[in-house]
């Protein structure tokens, strides 16, 4: 007689019902805020000891960036959907684009492909030269967080605006990335991401070419691997006259689970961002297209405000409950001098 074995290796994983809200996807530099620099200078210094507002990259981190492109092939493609989730974002409705063949890098930049660009050129990011960007509120000890209380962002309460804070120092001043110079570089803004890509001779992706990559050749899917947030792998195995069937659910993304923004369940191994190189999602060998941190596009939101930028992909923070845009025809924006610790992009290139 033959047996069946089903193994459940499912990461348990709450749906909650969409809602509308505003998650502070959108955080950007035009809200306005009380921000008072020498308030917060003074709560720096009330803590024990100083911050160091300097970062050392070692030499030794100064590399070549061998950031591999795909070729996508030139051809009529389906972009947007009918199956609209977020109205406001104009998500749809679902259209042909005719697009030349293009380029697009299989990682998104990492903070060792920033390093080397900046120390070529001394570029200064935007965030360096404002003296500060959005930080989320798991990155905060408890006591700076409450002394940062009057720092938060209005709409969404779990930023906060935190001066000190760049592509260097992702989580205030205090912080450093010499762990993380595989994850993707965060803190930048769409003027300062397309001057790194022009500095490669590449540009950013257009909307339609970064959709398009994130189906990976397919019409339609609702995520880069397809329609299924979890599809299951099979694995069969003989063991004597038995066959063993074990069903897995394996995580494709780096997004969040758990209660947003209180509890993060870390299920798919990080509570922030995750190596450029983790999570291949699609046929065309891309990676983290989906999650991880939002991307950037050369597109602008609108006629209307050329300076709102289109931004695509979800990013750590997406959570269906409240920002459910890790799906390919998700969309938002930010204005092009806004920065964030869940914001980032890759480069594009025309064949």
């Amino acid at each position: 007689m033959l047996a069946s074995i089903i193994l459940i290796c499912i990461l348990q994983f709450k749906i909650i019902e969409n809602k509308e809200s505003n998650c502070g996807c959108s955080i950007d530099r035009a809200q306005k805020d009380n921000y008072d620099r020498k308030l917060f200078y003074n709560l720096l210094q009330s803590e024990e000891g100083e911050c160091s507002t300097v970062t050392k990259v070692e030499d030794s981190e100064i590399y070549e960036v061998t950031n591999d492109m795909v070729l996508i092939s030139g051809r009529e493609y389906y972009i947007g959907t009918d199956d609209i989730i977020i109205k406001n974002d104009i998500e749809g409705p679902e259209k042909i684009v005719k697009l030349d063949s293009f380029y697009v890098d299989k990682y998104e930049v990492s903070n060792r492909d920033f390093s080397h660009f900046t120390k070529l050129t001394n570029y200064k990011t935007e965030a360096e030269t404002f003296g500060d960007s959005f930080v989320f509120a798991l990155f905060l000890n408890n006591t700076f967080r409450d002394k940062m209380k009057d720092f938060r962002v209005l709409q969404a309460p779990w930023w906060y605006k935190i001066m000190g804070t760049d592509w260097t120092h992702p989580y205030g001043p205090d912080s450093d990335i010499l762990d993380v110079m595989d994850h993707p570089v965060i803190h930048v803004s769409w003027n300062d991401a397309r001057a790194y890509c022009k500095w490669r001779g590449a540009r950013l992706p257009t909307e339609a070419e970064w959709e398009v990559a994130c189906r990976g050749g397919q019409r339609a899917t609702k995520y880069p691997w397809g329609d299924k947030l979890f599809p299951e792998k099979k694995h069969m195995f003989v063991y004597s006259i038995y066959i063993i069937l074990i069903y897995c659910v394996f995580i494709w993304a780096n997004i969040w689970q758990g209660t947003f923004p209180h509890h993060n369940s870390e299920k798919d191994g990080y509570i922030g961002t995750n190596p450029v190189h983790l999570f291949p999602q699609n046929n065309f060998g891309l990676h983290n297209m989906a999650g991880n941190v939002w991307e950037w596009t050369e597109d602008s939101w609108s006629s209307d405000n050329p300076k709102e930028k289109v931004k695509k992909g979800g990013s750590y923070l997406c959570h269906r409950s409240y920002c459910y845009r890790y799906r390919c025809s998700a969309r938002s924006h930010n204005t092009d001098d806004s920065s964030a610790g869940n914001l980032g992009f890759r480069c594009a290139k025309s064949a």
